[in-house]
């Protein structure tokens, strides 16, 4: 049965890239404990429209934990105290009455604020852009089981699909870094037959994109742990290895001599 609860939010508000930022206080009176966490700034923001204020700014899309959009830091935690739940994904019965909820932009020197809890994540897609393609033939489409994939593979390959790009690794690590999510979309890739051709060319590409933008990787698997997909460190272990293989056979295709 649901029931009615009262929290406090210390809202971070930030006019724009370059303007100082602070926190708001502002109260959620009779929010109901089944409405998302999303859901309840929507009710914030609606009395903040009422009374002539201007609206929380927040990134959200498809509010099912699918799309990446949503995220914020709530009391210190990337997407809340709910393991492997978005943001959208959370609810209020998580919380209690009369709690008070800190609630802040990812934190990363690669993602800056646009406006309040809305940042800039296209480091992101530079990385994509560098490396994420596969190549395919023309023609008609091939039968569906044309090659043939061993069962785990498939799985492990799905495993890493699923990371959903929303930059809670990147928020929760305390360098800032980017292997969970750079690891994941290559991964899911390079364990494929299709994603053979490109692997040690997308490798070395989306690795060294990645390291203009984000720290570097010191295991504190603070990025697994936020991460609402449960991505596996085991990703940033193959990333590495294949790598250091890239950095090889990319040398001997070029026909560069080894010392």
């Amino acid at each position: 049965m649901s029931k009615v609860i009262n929290v406090t939010l210390k809202v971070w508000r930030q006019a724009g890239p370059d303007q100082p930022g602070r926190f708001e206080t502002h109260q959620a009176d009779g929010i109901s404990d089944d409405m998302s966490f999303l859901e309840m700034l929507d009710i914030v923001n609606e009395r903040l429209i009422a009374a002539g204020e201007e609206p929380i700014e927040f990134d959200h899309d498809c509010r099912e934990g699918i799309c990446g959009m949503c995220g914020v830091m709530i009391n210190g935690q990337a997407h809340g105290p709910q393991k492997a739940t978005t943001t959208c994904q959370l609810h209020m019965r998580k919380f209690s009455d009369g709690d008070e909820l800190v609630i802040e932009p990812w934190r990363g020197a690669a993602f800056p604020v646009i406006k309040d809890l809305v940042v800039d994540r296209s480091p992101f897609d530079r990385i994509i852009e560098s490396g994420g393609f596969i190549g395919v033939s023309t023609g008609s489409a091939p039968d569906a089981n044309i090659i043939p994939i061993p069962k785990d593979v498939a799985e492990t390959s799905m495993d890493a699909a699923a990371c959903i790009g929303c930059g809670a690794c990147v928020a929760a690590c305390p360098n800032g870094a980017a292997q969970l999510f750079t690891a994941a979309k290559m991964s899911h890739l390079s364990l494929l037959p299709q994603g053979q051709a490109e692997r040690w060319t997308r490798t070395e590409a989306m690795v060294e994109t990645m390291e203009e933008f984000f720290g570097s990787c010191t295991d504190f698997g603070e990025c697994h742990e936020a991460c609402p997909k449960e991505i596996s460190l085991d990703f940033i272990a193959l990333m590495n290895r294949d790598y250091v293989k890239a950095k090889f056979k990319n040398r001997k295709l070029a026909g560069q001599v080894f010392p």
